[in-house]
């Protein structure tokens, strides 16, 4: 990594009384929290903008559905391979400088998007953006293992999981509104100017690790466990990361949210457009009706991770399960329910709410709760991976399988197919969730 974003140097621990430690503690706590979730957030509103986009562009003639599929599968293999990478290099990162430039860098692409409109171009910038993208989930969750103690991490991890249903949700209303008003190119260039100012306050407010500020780990400073068993080095790194990768529950929760990301970004990418031609909704309403999907996640994030260690003693597995159902039922009420706002609007809500729920246990909650801390990075980085590359696959299938015909000039899109091919995946990754069900932390490596 380049010097400017590796972490620094640990100082020697502060001599100080331990509330004066904590006191430290909780203002860089709230610091790093409300950075991490504004910040997370606005990744969303650049990487959403295009789904907001998609059909203005087709009825403009600057794309085919082909050509959306490339754009939409390009941005998710670079993603996919930047998680991957960027996931273990985030175990020995700055997170504040690393996550802050790399919001920015990815704004400029968005900005670029709305000044582009040669097919090349656009599928190089998405993909440019995919990679920049990669580095927000990692490091946040690095992030909030390095600052957060083992009975915070929870609220913390499913508040913070919920900032993208903000995103989402300022994507389907503002950026919807902007692009009705002024044009597709209005609503990449917004995106982009508002995820730029959000990259500058998230440098000012992210931080690195506890230990280069003179503090010790969170566990110790607040009284509970110490986590952390060995010395901490690159050496120790490398070691936990390599064991993680060779660990069957790793690979299975990995297999698991792929295919819940299939469904998932079958959802964010293509829904818009799905309401528009299958329900007749006019771009306005079907951002504002996409609204409840990020409203509802927003809530199921945060319930998760309360439901699980309230009502359920820390186990992911119970939730995973209920949420697992809720978004199958929710699925088959979207495509072969009563015909009506109000059934679309049920069923948007509780497919919003089971997604929030499961990202946060299989994107990551799951995994990092059973396997050693200090490659919490690489965890993410594995499994967002995996799931990235089946979200890019998803692209072109999903494209593949809708229909389209020309009628009295006008194009029509038919996703009778690809509607079977969502829902398949939903259950596939309940299936797989469930074969971790008795999977035990790992104490030792």
């Amino acid at each position: 990594m380049l010097t400017f974003f590796k972490t620094r140097e640990d100082l020697p621990v502060m001599n100080a009384a331990p509330e004066k430690i904590r006191s430290t503690y909780r203002k860089y706590q709230w610091q790093v929290f409300l950075g991490l979730v504004l910040g997370y957030a606005m990744f969303y509103v650049v990487r959403m903008s295009l789904n907001v986009a998609k059909k203005p562009m087709l009825d403009a003639g600057i794309v085919t559905l082909e050509e959306l599929g490339v754009i939409g599968s390009a941005f998710f293999i670079t993603y996919a391979v930047g998680k991957f990478s960027n996931g273990f290099l985030s175990d020995y990162a700055n997170i504040g400088r690393f996550m802050s430039v790399a919001l920015g860098l990815s704004s400029i692409c968005t900005i670029f998007m709305g000044m582009s409109t040669a097919t090349l171009l656009l599928i190089i910038l998405w993909a440019l953006n995919g990679w920049f993208q990669s580095v927000g989930s990692a490091p946040s969750c690095v992030s909030i293992f390095q600052w957060f103690t083992p009975k915070q991490r929870g609220s913390v991890y499913s508040i913070w999981g919920g900032s993208r249903n903000i995103g989402e949700g300022i994507s389907w209303i503002l950026t919807a509104s902007i692009v009705s008003f002024f044009g597709w190119q209005a609503g990449f260039i917004g995106a982009g100017i508002a995820s730029l100012l959000a990259a500058i306050l998230m440098y000012l407010t992210l931080k690195d690790r506890p230990q280069t500020y003179g503090l010790p780990e969170p566990a110790v400073a607040f009284g509970e466990n110490p986590e952390i068993a060995r010395k901490i080095d690159p050496k120790e790194i490398r070691r936990a990361q390599l064991f993680i990768l060779k660990q069957p529950v790793v690979w299975l929760i990995a297999a698991a949210c792929a295919c819940m990301y299939t469904s998932r970004y079958a959802m964010s990418s293509w829904a818009v457009l799905y309401l528009q031609e299958q329900k007749g909704y006019s771009l306005i309403d079907a951002g504002f009706a996409m609204s409840a999907y990020p409203i509802a996640g927003f809530i199921g994030a945060i319930l998760a991770g309360v439901i699980s260690d309230k009502l359920f003693n820390a186990n992911r597995h119970i939730p995973t399960l209920l949420y697992g159902i809720a978004n199958i039922v929710g699925m088959c009420m979207m495509f072969w329910g009563p015909q009506s706002r109000m059934m679309d609007a049920v069923a948007l809500t509780l497919i919003g709410f089971a997604i929030g729920g499961l990202v946060v246990f299989l994107a990551g909650l799951t995994a990092c709760d059973l396997m050693p801390k200090t490659a919490v990075g690489a965890v993410k980085g594995f499994i967002g991976l995996c799931s990235y590359i089946a979200a890019s696959i998803q692209e072109l299938i999903s494209a593949a399988l809708i229909d389209s015909r020309v009628q009295d000039g006008v194009t029509h899109y038919d996703f009778s197919h690809a509607q079977y091919f969502w829902l398949g995946a939903s259950v596939l990754s309940l299936v797989l969730a469930l074969t971790v069900w008795n999977a035990k932390k790992v104490v030792d490596y």
